[in-house]
């Protein structure tokens, strides 16, 4: 049915675990979707695609790649999109540099990283660079508002085959630590823009008036937020807690998103790396920072750039045995909470704590109690909330637990992770103002040098889309819903007043709740612990905070959630699920060629994009098509046919043939399309003969160390060979 060079569906090339499994996975989807007459394309938005394609003068003719993530960027602003979205790196400074070292050693002639950059070429190579970082994927293809929700078989799988949860007693230690001012969410100042206009923001300080960023734009409605956190404040704090921490004999752990929030986390995350080694920075500071060191990169890298240096290395491990045990990623390899900052990702990490009980790994390689530092009050309350309500009354219960769905407000960059390019650390003391074209001053913040400031925004149209979806699923279900929002905060208080008005002109006023995070979370936990069901309906941040936090107590994992985004425009794009433990799964691989992704999320995914392409499109085969992989879907659950952790057991490719085999036998065995049934009968028959070679040759395959070429850009042939072991299967799907 492709009416132009545009594929039907675009499926998106990614990074780590869900990139490997797509080797498998992606022949049989086109194979089958062929039948339909439907085409499914590539576009490449991993992090090594991003760097080739922003220095196409410094490659080959043949190296260069197209600029996929632009192209995409425009297609879902079209009626006609329809993108299977997968998890993609959210690259933190250590990623990026390891991508480009890899990238060079593979002959691509990139140039460096530089930190401190002085010729023009490096300036513009660090530009270019900075733009990759953090969430650089996702507000450019996020056109649409998110419905986010568990698929009623996962859920019903969930029920009936309730995972492990860690015990809560009410005496834990465990507890969550958040600023009592200077933050984010104390200094924020909100206006709605009553009409269209441009803006610029300036840091007046004694020397003079100096432009942080000019060109702003904003339309008509716009709501522009500006707040600041206090360097002072946030020093005093960490410093607080740690002593406190110490005192309680507990880990300490801080939980940030260096990730997404690029500018700002990374930077909080070396305030509390310099904390931690207050005194090593104190007497050896400038010493360190001669040898390269930057706390914002933390301690891993700056045990590499000291290691040499005995003087310095003994008052680090004086300081660190004076200090409280750190939380750990890998007790095994030594690797701590403060090593790298994307290594404990907030979204991740405390539902992971939560679910075990509020325990983190410790240094000696024990279970103990945590507290977890969230400096800004903005959604810290959520998990100290809920981890208050788990002292109470004991851990959740998987198999009965309701569900908490989630509608979130993201198109158009919409809020935080849309901040970047209006996020800075102040350089002077002063005072910082967002100024309007015709000179009015829109907010203003008296800042002293190494606060962080920044805006962010959200437009009217988004937030109106945003309320009609919420409207629209809650009557699809009936379920509670609620609207996370603090009329005490500046930002949700304005959307408060946006809120209201259309709910009460729509007549749903009565259906709906508008309460702040903490009340909202307890509420929730409430609801699901009854065994009945919620809609958060939330902001940017909270929607990608939540869509971990339930998922992962309800299902044990957030990547088997069904993420629907209606654009604003009319396609769709269907995401697939976190992706915050590929890493581990991609190192498995390569040693043991073994790999424990999970890919039910794109199995729903499937299903969805392929109805979605029915409705669209006047195809009536992709239809039948997309209900078969949900028949294949809940196959895979109800034989429990996901993959294993240990090797030596079924893995990724074992699904997949499972999930090819149980999506022929549901279409040979439907009657609406007899042709499908005709073509896919024999399909079935052979995968069906066939099992135990292939299952033997999926099997032959684990077991030792698998080459592909590259852990940011693999090799596709050795990619494929290593994904596609089954000579069997592969003659049969072709």
């Amino acid at each position: 049915m492709a009416t132009s060079n545009t594929p039907d569906i675009i499926y998106t090339k990614v990074d780590e675990a869900p990139e490997l499994a797509s080797a498998s996975l992606l022949p049989i989807i086109q194979r089958f979707a062929a039948a339909a007459d439907v085409t499914v394309g590539t576009k490449d938005i991993s992090l090594a695609g991003r760097i080739l394609a922003s220095f196409p003068e410094h490659l080959t003719e043949e190296q260069r790649i197209a600029d996929d993530l632009a192209e995409l960027g425009e297609l879902v602003k079209t009626p006609t999109a329809n993108v299977i979205k997968l998890p993609n790196i959210s690259a933190s400074v250590p990623q990026l540099l390891a991508a480009i070292r890899e990238l060079q050693g593979q002959g691509y002639a990139i140039p460096d990283y530089v930190e401190d950059p002085q010729t023009e070429n490096e300036k513009t190579a660090r530009a270019r660079y900075d733009a990759l970082k953090g969430s650089a994927v996702n507000p450019v293809l996020r056109e649409g508002n998110s419905d986010r929700r568990a698929a009623s078989a996962v859920k019903k799988y969930a029920q009936a085959n309730p995972h492990r949860m860690g015990d809560w007693s009410a005496d834990s230690k465990t507890r969550v630590a958040a600023m009592s001012g200077g933050d984010f969410f104390s200094n924020e100042k909100s206006a709605t823009l009553p009409q269209a206009a441009k803006a610029k923001i300036v840091l007046e300080t004694a020397a003079g008036e100096t432009v942080l960023k000019d060109g702003l734009s904003y339309p008509a409605g716009t709501v522009v937020d500006a707040t600041y956190m206090s360097a002072a404040a946030l020093d005093a704090f960490l410093a607080e807690e740690i002593a406190r921490t110490k005192a309680e004999g507990v880990l300490f752990s801080i939980h940030l998103k260096a990730t997404m929030m690029k500018v700002s986390d990374p930077i909080i995350f070396g305030h509390a790396v310099k904390a931690f080694l207050a005194p090593v920075f104190e007497q050896f500071g400038d010493a360190m920072a001669a040898l390269g060191v930057n706390p914002n990169s933390g301690l891993g890298d700056l045990l590499s750039k000291v290691k040499d240096e005995a003087e310095i290395m003994a008052a680090i491990e004086a300081c660190m045995a004076a200090r409280p045990p750190l939380y750990m990623v890998d007790s095994g390899k030594g690797i701590t909470n403060l090593h790298v900052p994307s290594d404990v990702i907030i979204d991740a990490s405390m539902p992971a704590l939560i679910r075990a009980g509020g325990k983190g790994w410790g240094p000696d390689n024990a279970e103990h109690d945590a507290v977890c530092v969230i400096p800004d009050n903005a959604y810290a309350p959520v998990y100290d909330e809920t981890i208050k309500f788990f002292k109470e009354h004991g851990k959740l219960n998987p198999a009965t637990a309701g569900t908490v769905q989630n509608i979130g407000l993201m198109a158009q960059k919409a809020e935080e992770y849309g901040s970047h390019p209006t996020t800075f650390e102040i350089p002077q003391t002063g005072t910082v103002k967002m100024m309007l074209e015709d000179g009015t001053v829109l907010h203003q913040h008296s800042v002293e040098a190494g606060d962080i400031w920044r805006s962010a925004s959200a437009r009217k149209a988004p937030i109106e889309d945003w309320v009609n979806l919420a409207i629209e699923r809650q009557k699809a279900t009936g379920y509670r819903s609620i609207f996370w929002l603090d009329a005490a905060r500046a930002h949700d208080a304005e959307l408060i007043a946006m809120v209201k008005p259309i709910l009460k002109a729509r007549g749903v006023e009565d259906k709906f709740e508008i309460m702040a995070p903490r009340e909202a979370t307890r509420a929730s936990l409430e609801t699901i612990t009854k065994g009945e069901n919620s809609i958060a309906i939330t902001g940017n941040v909270l929607r990608d905070y939540l869509t971990d936090l339930f998922p992962i107590l309800e299902l044990a994992t957030s990547a088997k959630m069904l993420s629907i985004v209606k654009l604003m425009q009319g396609g769709g794009m269907f995401e697939t699920g976190a992706g915050g433990s590929a890493p581990k799964h991609v190192q498995q691989l390569q040693s043991e060629n073994h790999l424990r992704w999970d890919s039910l999320g794109e199995f729903c995914a499937l299903g969805e994009s392929l109805k979605f392409l029915a409705e669209t499109n006047g195809n009536d085969r992709a239809r039948v098509l997309g209900e078969a992989a949900e028949t294949a879907t809940q196959g895979i659950l109800d034989h429990d046919r996901s993959p294993s952790r240990k090797v030596g057991e079924p893995d990724n490719r074992d699904s997949h043939y499972w999930f090819a085999r149980y999506w022929a036998e549901a279409l040979a065995t439907q009657t609406e399309d007899a042709a499908l049934a005709a073509e896919f009968a024999p399909v079935a028959q052979a995968l069906a003969e066939n099992e135990a070679k292939i299952v033997g040759e999926l099997a032959a395959a684990q077991g030792k160390p698998a080459d592909i070429g590259g852990y940011y850009h693999a090799d596709p042939a050795k990619l494929a060979a290593v994904m596609r072991p089954s000579a069997t299967l592969n003659a049969i799907i072709g």
